[in-house]
């Protein structure tokens, strides 16, 4: 079972990453042949400052390999190291119908909420496709907002079998849908484009003030709350922390807890569960040739893998 994963380099990692993709990319490298990708080239539609880009490839890097995925069992690389993936994108975009963009619901979100459209926005699921496809991967792990284009990936690699015979791995998405939509500060899906992230890794005041700085209703800590679950900073907790986040809702549900010892708790429990993580983020930070290496081999790897498969969809399609 090979089992492939992307990140955007496009700003600080986040709760959101984590267990929405990261956590669960790391269980599982266990259980199969795991490919985890930096998307550098995804995060052109957004970043547009190269010096930022470098510094949060780096990041990513440092970030995952901190949290726990394992250079000797994953294949990790920089998704720019193996070009051959935009020369299939290409190919893919040929078959991919307009219509099947268009439905897209991350595309239209990000317009409705004035995020500005380029065509690399429109065609991210293309890219996508050839990211999966390339490497004849069987599991993507994503988050519920990136089912669908997992979805669309599957068209796409049908839609060309039908046309030129089978070439592609039809793959399949794999969602952990209790901690698959992350919810951001303000309640929306944690995301950066949003502004409402809380950083897996910072400087603790500021991240304290953030988590601090939730937003709650008027009513008094003595005032029952049945409707607890639908509690922001509960919630969280329970992405975090199920245990804790089950304890504190039956409190909140019960009255006598207080918003402001809520979100203490939820930051203490947060801070807590990263803190080995943020020791093997430093040493990793003081020893970045080992990282590069990292990067460096792994995309040897996956070039290893990519090329056939490129030459594949291009002896099928009458390119060779």
């Amino acid at each position: 079972m090979r089992i492939l994963s992307g990140i955007q380099p496009s700003g600080t990692l986040h709760l959101g990453n984590y267990f929405g993709m990261m956590r669960p990319a790391i269980e599982l490298q266990e259980k199969g042949e795991a490919l985890y990708f930096i998307a550098d080239y995804h995060s052109m539609t957004s970043l547009f400052d190269p010096a930022e880009r470098r510094l949060n490839s780096l990041n990513v890097a440092l970030d995952f390999l901190a949290l726990g995925l394992d250079p000797d069992r994953t294949v990790f690389f920089r998704q720019s190291d193996v070009p051959e993936v935009t020369e299939l994108a290409w190919i893919l975009s040929t078959l991919t119908p307009m219509s099947l963009l268009e439905k897209c619901v991350s595309y239209k979100d990000k317009v409705a909420k004035g995020i500005p459209a380029n065509h690399g926005v429109f065609a991210y699921p293309v890219l996508m496709a050839a990211d999966i496809l390339i490497y004849d991967s069987n599991i993507v792990p994503v988050g519920q907002d990136q089912k669908q284009h997992v979805e669309v990936t599957r068209d796409i690699a049908i839609k060309f079998n039908e046309a030129y015979g089978e070439t592609f791995v039809i793959p399949e998405p794999q969602i952990r849908g209790e901690t698959a939509k992350v919810p951001g500060t303000d309640g929306e899906k944690m995301s950066k484009s949003y502004g409402n992230t809380i950083e897996i890794f910072g400087e603790e005041k500021p991240l304290r003030k953030k988590v601090m700085a939730i937003k709650m209703d008027s009513r008094l800590p003595a005032d029952p709350k049945p409707d607890a679950e639908q509690n922001l900073a509960i919630q969280l907790l329970k992405v975090i922390d199920a245990g804790a986040g089950r304890e504190y809702e039956e409190k909140l549900r019960a009255g006598g807890l207080g918003y402001g010892d809520l979100k203490k708790k939820l930051f203490e429990v947060y801070w807590e569960h990263f803190a080995a993580a943020r020791a093997r983020r430093a040493e990793l930070a003081a020893n970045l040739d080992y990282v590069n290496g990292v990067l460096k081999a792994g995309a040897t790897k996956a070039h290893a893998l990519a090329h056939p498969v490129l030459k594949r969809a291009r002896k099928a399609s009458g390119l060779e």
